[in-house]
């Protein structure tokens, strides 16, 4: 099914973003593995099923402005990006008054306008070739609000109006759209976590250590999109909020205010 498939990943050096990459690699596709760290992703490549088929490509969200000429490489040496996972991003921990502006701006820049700025260098080869698949990692935290998240929700729950937009825009080039929202999952993304003055959280929350596993986690969001869903629901009971919410706001916000934000 995916013997013929590059896909690439963002974010792919831990977590979610490993979890996938060994996944579709093991389903037969060619995987592009990016993130910062060129050596933790080489220990990545090194525990893929098929480690040949696979190449890394070093990315940082921050850097946007080098999207543009990092994708001309890419499609010079192989011709074409079938699915883009734009899983790459940042977490928060600290309350929104102690929050500077400059943090609130770091993490949209990543989450947000790092996330946006791929897509759209990729999305010319997707809209020639008549094909592709975007799959946007979003949170449980991009359908509502949480302790500590304020700068993380709000990036999130912008990349649900862009993406949504772009679903419907891009269906007559054959493009395909799925928003996966996980909920608790056991990954390292609150050790590396910013807090109120940037730095890292540097603490494994119960939440992510008590969380579904990464495996399950890939598994899910990659049978989301061999159906071409628009988006996905991913965790444990936690997900139960989001219909919670919806039809029984009231019961939802005496709920989350007792929930522990870590």
């Amino acid at each position: 099914m995916y013997t013929s498939k590059l896909v690439w990943i963002t974010g792919a050096s831990s977590g979610i973003g490993k979890a996938l990459a060994i996944r579709y690699n093991q389903l037969g596709a060619f995987v592009i593995l990016s993130a910062r760290n060129i050596k933790t992703l080489t220990e990545v490549k090194k525990q893929l099923p098929n480690p040949n088929n696979a190449y890394i490509q070093l990315l940082d969200l921050e850097q946007n402005e080098t999207f543009t000429q990092i994708t001309q490489q890419i499609i010079d040496k192989f011709k074409k990006i079938d699915i883009l996972i734009n899983n790459g991003g940042i977490s928060q921990r600290g309350e929104a008054s102690q929050t500077p502006l400059e943090v609130d701006r770091k993490i949209m820049e990543i989450n947000y306008f790092g996330n946006i700025a791929l897509t759209k260098a990729v999305l010319p080869y997707m809209q020639q070739q008549k094909s592709g698949h975007i799959i946007v990692i979003s949170s449980i935290a991009g359908k509502f609000g949480f302790y500590l998240r304020s700068a993380y929700s709000a990036s999130k729950h912008a990349l649900q109006g862009f993406y949504e937009s772009l679903l419907l825009e891009e269906k007559k080039n054959n493009i395909n759209v799925t928003l996966a929202y996980p909920g608790k999952i056991n990954t390292p993304i609150s050790v590396s976590a910013i807090n109120s003055q940037g730095k890292k959280h540097g603490k494994m929350d119960h939440n992510q250590a008590t969380g579904m596993s990464a495996q399950k986690c890939a598994e899910i969001i990659q049978k989301a999109e061999q159906k071409n869903k628009k988006s996905v629901l991913v965790g444990n009971k936690e997900i139960k909020a989001v219909y919670l919410k919806r039809y029984f706001p009231k019961l939802f916000w005496k709920i989350i205010a007792k929930q522990n934000p870590t």
